[in-house]
């Protein structure tokens, strides 16, 4: 059994997630936006197996109320064992080229406010000495691709910076892990036409359930992606910059 906090817990990754980890009997706080909705998930959760469910409705761009909801959620577990971070948003790439107020709240929803959570939470996991932070992060942050850079530009930075913060604390033994998905059929892409390299969520989640048991560093879910950005990075710049991708 374990303590386990989500943040971005109406997400359908999150969701798919937290519902394998209620199989075990772990004990939530979830975190996001929507109080009804948080508490319909929580109510699955509970008939899944969970032993204890609570929730905190907050809009994680209020960084103000960052500290009060890891505080309130370590009080209601009596201590974390593991933290998944699974918010975010998809701008629209157009929109973002035309107005830089729609580029700055995606670089704020994906990246800012998950640096000031992870502040936050890293110097609670460090003086405690144990734990596991999962982060949802995105293929797409491998390189920049013209068709979404924005976005992918926000999961480069934090890939960049998940990747010092492992080594930051891994001398405190706590895990680290970076999640790269490819392609996910969620809400959020629901425009999207879907092809072969489609994931479910539920395929995703269990690569993220795996990833927290071994303590993995970086996981590309499905893994065949891992192969698949090898070949992207490997394009030469003065090639990639013609393709339309």
């Amino acid at each position: 059994m374990s303590n386990v906090l989500i943040i971005g817990a109406t997400s359908a990754i999150a969701q798919a997630t937290a519902r394998l980890l209620a199989e075990r009997g772990d004990r939530f706080v979830l975190a996001g936006r929507g109080v009804e909705r948080l508490q319909a998930i929580a109510d699955d959760l509970k008939v899944r197996g969970a032993r204890d469910v609570a929730v905190q409705d907050l809009d994680l761009n209020d960084f103000e109320r960052h500290a009060g909801l890891i505080e309130s959620a370590w009080q209601a577990l009596s201590g974390i064992d593991t933290v998944l971070i699974a918010h975010g948003v998809l701008p629209d790439q157009t929109e973002c080229q035309k107005d830089f107020g729609s580029a700055a709240n995606a670089i704020q929803t994906n990246f800012t406010s998950a640096v000031s959570l992870l502040t936050l939470l890293a110097n609670r996991f460090e003086e405690q000495k144990h734990g596991t932070i999962a982060v949802v992060s995105s293929v797409a942050g491998d390189r920049g691709r013209q068709s979404n850079y924005v976005y992918g530009s926000t999961k480069a930075a934090k890939s960049a910076f998940l990747s010092g913060l492992r080594g930051r604390l891994h001398k405190a033994g706590v895990a680290v892990i970076t999640i790269k998905p490819g392609f996910v059929d969620t809400p959020m892409t629901a425009q999207f036409k879907k092809g072969l390299l489609w994931a479910q969520p539920e395929a995703i989640a269990r690569g993220i359930v795996k990833a927290i048991d071994k303590k993995k560093n970086v996981v590309y879910l499905p893994g065949f992606w891992r192969c698949i950005m090898m070949i992207v990075k490997a394009v030469p710049e003065s090639i990639f910059k013609k393709l339309s991708v």
